[in-house]
């Protein structure tokens, strides 16, 4: 099944397409963002939470989404939340 396009960023250039999917067999979010910088995703790699390992592991990715596409992101959450009260 093919994702389901939500959104783009409004503020695009052509070389940058942050972008919202879901992805309808998993039932998952698919984000597509900028990659951070050195810092932000060594701060990321630090941080402790309890139930959260230190460090990103190889299957994960820190990504920068602009706070200007939140309404798509709750758009596609809520695509999420509407097919698990299907299911």
């Amino acid at each position: 099944m093919p994702l389901l396009f939500i959104g783009i960023d409004p503020s695009t250039g052509d070389n940058e397409s942050p972008t919202v999917w879901v992805d309808p067999a998993s039932n998952e979010l698919v984000l597509q963002g900028w990659k951070p910088s050195p810092e932000l995703e060594a701060e990321a790699a630090a941080f402790t939470a309890p139930g959260h390992a230190v460090g990103i592991p190889e299957s994960e990715a820190v990504v920068r989404i602009p706070a200007r596409m939140v309404g798509m992101i709750r758009e596609a959450c809520d695509v999420v939340e509407r097919a698990a009260d299907v299911q």
